[in-house]
């Protein structure tokens, strides 16, 4: 994605009409956003989530010596390792660590459902575990199942294990079919901002729909293709019309709808959107009206639980640059990825550097955080454990010799459970907290105490 005709270094302006002065967005079509950037005439749906706190941008995001192939450096972004070609995904190294066993006996009565879906007809190379994929692809929700299957004979033959492997994942298929058709029929769609001409949003709204019907799948991925624009990325005689700006709108568009329907079916608290492309494009444009291949570029956040607006400096554009040159890394996209497995996974740090080559670098991405099961360094701290849950969680916490009471809110501030109320020594104590009852979501687990009260966020699976 070409970033610097997405999010428009305003303060840059001079400079950049001078390096690409056939597509540059004329600057009073220019939609503002602050007093340093702008965004193209065709993002109004994210500049609406802006405005309303629900969008942030990351600036200059790549990763050290950028590869400007297409394939290898999708490679890259998708495996989240640069030192060799990786078999697998950063997301699906994780569920590999969790899940080992991963596709034999699955689903199953403690995972009936996909751990990922592929919104259209490829599974995510994200998710690539080291045996399976964990992503399951769907197109449309209501028909992903019924595939038909024929009769499986192990007569001893070198094809066996092959004709065993396509029958179980035809049986696996069904299953996560049946239970992802039966969340659509129960899900709902509430906003009327999408677009059918858009795929995007197509895909978002059964996104939507699938989450509102219930169903427990924590990873979906989605796509838009398009972007390698070195040619005609603007049209001749209005640079605020062409294909990036089609493009644009299509994703600005999606987003803003699909958030909008997460606040109207009450669950904004529990979905953060993140986007990607493998790289940027170069800062001067071509003969072509369109851009080169580039490095680094800005990454879009969004839902109620963005922490940020802007994260980064404006890329840095002079009056004359190296031919080719492209926007230099300011923040490393696997410090990204780590940040999200930390802060909205809740995943302990001791479990993600492995999965990554370099020493991570945590970036504050995030305000809704969950709490990682990691050691309580002072006594005045508290944990849940675990985190995200399921039935039940267990708080520990310290009191003082005093009366303590623990109380369970729903993210309206409405108290649904009283966990503890009574006097308790000094020291560290736990509780268990049934959830068993309890809908899927965000909740405020608070500590109420002579010594001071402590509030925690708890997501129910």
């Amino acid at each position: 994605n070409d970033g610097l005709n997405s999010v428009i270094p305003i303060d840059q302006y001079a400079n950049l009409t001078l390096q690409r002065n056939n597509i540059i967005i004329p600057e009073n079509r220019i939609l503002s956003v602050t007093d340093e950037i702008g965004f193209h005439p065709s993002m109004t749906g994210m500049k609406n989530l802006f405005d309303d706190g629900n969008l942030g941008i990351l600036q200059n995001v790549g990763y050290p010596e950028q590869n400007r192939s297409h394939f290898r450096s999708m490679d890259i972004w998708s495996s989240g390792l640069i030192d060799a070609p990786a078999t697998s995904g950063w997301l699906g190294r994780k569920l590999q660590t969790d899940f080992p066993e991963f596709p034999d006996n699955f689903p199953n009565e403690d995972y009936p459902h996909p751990f990922a879906i592929s919104m259209g007809n490829q599974v995510s190379s994200t998710c690539q575990g080291t045996q399976s994929n964990f992503s399951h692809t769907v197109s449309d929700p209501t028909q992903v199942f019924n595939l038909g299957q024929g009769d499986f004979i192990d007569d001893g033959s070198c094809h066996s294990d092959h004709l065993e492997f396509i029958n179980n994942l035809i049986n696996q298929t069904n299953q996560y079919g049946e239970e992802i058709n039966n969340a659509a029929n129960s899900g709902n769609t509430m906003s009327s901002l999408y677009d059918s001409d858009n795929e995007l949003a197509m895909h978002l709204q059964n996104v939507a729909r699938l989450i509102s019907g219930g169903l427990e799948t924590s990873l979906y991925i989605v796509n838009i293709n398009g972007f390698d624009t070195h040619g005609n990325q603007t049209e001749q005689g209005d640079t605020t019309t062409g294909t990036h700006a089609e493009l644009m709108q299509s994703v600005s568009d999606a987003m803003n709808a699909f958030q909008d329907d997460l606040k109207l079916l009450g669950l904004e608290d529990r979905v953060l959107g993140m986007s990607f492309s493998e790289f940027g494009r170069q800062i001067a444009s071509n003969a072509s009206y369109g851009t080169d291949h580039g490095d680094a570029g800005p990454m879009f956040f969004f839902g109620s639980c963005v922490n940020f607006d802007v994260m980064g400096n404006n890329p840095t554009i002079e009056s004359t640059v190296q031919n080719q040159k492209g926007i230099d890394m300011e923040y490393d996209f696997r410090d990204v990825y780590a940040s999200i497995l930390k802060d909205w996974f809740g995943i302990p740090t001791t479990e993600i550097q492995p999965l990554f080559e370099h020493e991570i670098n945590y970036l504050d991405i995030i305000s809704c955080k969950l709490n990682a099961t990691e050691e309580i360094e002072t006594p005045e701290s508290a944990l849940l454990f675990p985190n995200p849950a399921y039935n039940n969680t267990t708080l520990r916490f310290h009191s003082e010799d005093e009366w303590v009471k623990i109380s369970l809110y729903d993210i309206r501030a409405v108290e649904i459970q009283v966990v503890l109320d009574k006097h308790l020594f000094s020291g560290e104590h736990e509780t268990k907290i049934d959830l068993s009852d309890l809908s899927f979501g965000l909740y405020l687990v608070h500590i109420q105490r002579a010594s001071g009260a402590t509030e925690l966020k708890l997501q129910k699976m």
